[in-house]
């Protein structure tokens, strides 16, 4: 069997191919940004022709500088950014739109429609999701009733739809020539449509939304032993076996090896994302937490997850750096932050999309409070990190109240978690240890771990548990009235971000 196996990470700003030997260490890596297109307010799309340029650039440029082949791989995974919508054509490969990101908000009115009829009520006990613009539905429904000639292109079997992980299999198993159209549970999971239950989609469901059922993939196992195609659209990788596809959040819980109910991970990347595996279970929410697939491997059940999504967390530092010019890089927030004590009293809350978990108020926005003539970019720095760990502290209180397991640490990883500030401020705001592994980017490895045990690279589970090794761990330094000040604070703010946008 070859030596390693290979993970294409389709995330928000940036598409990275990862190479991975057995013990789960990283080879091989290249990276490259794709732009973000904001059309008007509250807009976010990508081109997803861009993406997939992206891609095939990232893979054979990781493979080059590895001086590694097709040959080489046992098999490779997709991860990908969850609820950005494609919808083109598959006789042409030409997309109808751009990708519609997670981040975009202009469905806001199909969403508030859906609550105000009771479908809503439906989607969550189906689908455990709120109707928000977060997830694909809506976007669907946009592109159909807003694009020229997409509805009766659908209807004929000239439109079909996916996330980006759709797209990039779509695309690298051959796209106009007999290209797999498939997706996952949990990036399925994430659209609105389909059944927690059933793992299929939902005609009600569909219904709501006007979406005919030909435009959506099949769903398959996250890890398919059978395999979703060989790749043959692009020579870098002809041939190697395609046999994972996890969203990036799940891949990441998968890449941390929580893979025992009430084991728990935070990905700090553009948005932050808390996962708590719930099992076979279904737990649904009463506190503002999404229910979700966390991931299903070969013919064996589902497991399930409690997640608490949060918009605006990595993208806040961009916004510093490229709206206010205040950093010039995201890693001269630390620095910055480093300059001041505490935030001055300034609080920092990111609702650029909204809030989403646990509050779910499309009609929130941005709010920087408690300034004074003191203030200085520093300490509005320091809020900037202070607003990721009260938001991750958000939903881990939901997350108890929903599940009762009371977090002993947290397992952290993703982009954010290099900042050691930021880690130090998290244990603080939480008040239990943080601790993050040695490899940081386990997206990517979660989505190599799904497509190796599909292969049999690796046999087992307990297996991939045996990689995991931890780099460093923070502890809580602050005392209990500091932290019980500082969330107090927090929740006022958050009171001030409230019904600034009139939504219909």
């Amino acid at each position: 069997m070859p030596d390693y196996v290979a993970a294409v990470d389709q995330g928000t700003t940036s598409t990275r191919f990862m190479i991975f030997d057995h013990g789960g260490n990283e080879v091989a890596k290249h990276q490259l940004e794709h732009e973000q297109l904001l059309p008007r307010a509250g807009w976010v799309e990508h081109n997803p022709v861009e993406i997939w340029e992206r891609t095939a650039s990232v893979i054979q440029t990781a493979l080059n500088g590895a001086r590694l082949v097709a040959a080489d791989l046992a098999a490779v995974g997709i991860t990908n950014q969850r609820e950005t919508s494609v919808v083109w054509n598959p006789k042409t490969g030409r997309p109808y739109y751009n990708a519609i990101v997670w981040q975009d908000t202009r469905t806001d009115r199909i969403a508030s429609a859906l609550d105000r009829d009771g479908r809503g009520d439906i989607i969550r006990r189906k689908a455990g999701l709120p109707p928000a613009t977060y997830f694909s539905g809506g976007k669907v429904q946009w592109i159909l009733e807003n694009v020229d000639g997409v509805r009766a292109a659908a209807e004929r079997g000239e439109a079909v739809f996916g996330n980006t992980d759709t797209w990039l299999i779509w695309n690298l198993t051959g796209g106009v020539n007999g290209g797999v159209h498939v997706t996952d549970p949990t990036n399925a999971s994430r659209t609105m449509l389909m059944n927690l239950d059933t793992l299929d989609w939902d005609e009600e469901l569909l219904s709501f939304f006007g979406i005919p059922r030909q435009m959506l993939p099949d769903i398959r196992p996250s890890s398919a032993p059978g395999g979703y195609g060989e790749v043959t659209g692009l020579a870098a990788l002809r041939g190697v076996p395609l046999t994972g596809d996890l969203g990036d959040q799940q891949a990441a819980t998968v890449g941390q090896v929580c893979f025992a109910p009430g084991e728990a991970k935070n990905t700090y990347g553009t948005g932050n994302f808390m996962l708590l595996n719930t099992g076979e279970e279904v737990v649904r929410s009463s506190s503002g937490l999404l229910t979700t697939v966390c991931y299903q491997f070969g013919d064996g059940k589902p497991a399930y997850a409690l997640e608490g999504s949060i918009a605006v967390t990595g993208s806040a530092v961009q916004w510093l750096r490229d709206q206010l010019g205040i950093i010039s890089g995201a890693a001269e927030i630390e620095a910055l932050a480093r300059q001041v004590d505490d935030n001055g009293g300034v609080y920092f809350v990111p609702a650029f999309s909204g809030l989403f978990a646990p509050y779910w108020r499309s009609d929130a926005r941005g709010a920087i409070v408690g300034l004074s003539r003191y203030n200085t970019n520093a300490h509005l720095a320091r809020a900037t990190l202070e607003a990721v760990c009260y938001q991750t502290r958000d939903v881990s209180e939901a997350m108890e109240q929903d599940s009762g397991v009371h977090l002993e640490v947290l397992k952290v990883d993703g982009g954010v978690t290099v900042n050691d500030l930021c880690m130090q401020l998290q244990a603080d705001v939480l008040g239990v240890p943080v601790s993050r592994p040695v490899v940081a980017e386990t997206t990517a490895l979660g989505a190599a771990y799904a497509a190796g045990l599909a292969t049999g690279f690796w046999s087992t589970t307990e297996e991939l548990r045996a990689n995991w090794n931890e780099a460093r761990r923070w502890q809580p330094e602050w005392t209990d009235e500091q932290r019980a000040a500082g969330y107090r604070g927090w929740k006022k703010a958050v009171e001030r971000t409230l019904n600034w946008v009139e939504v219909d």
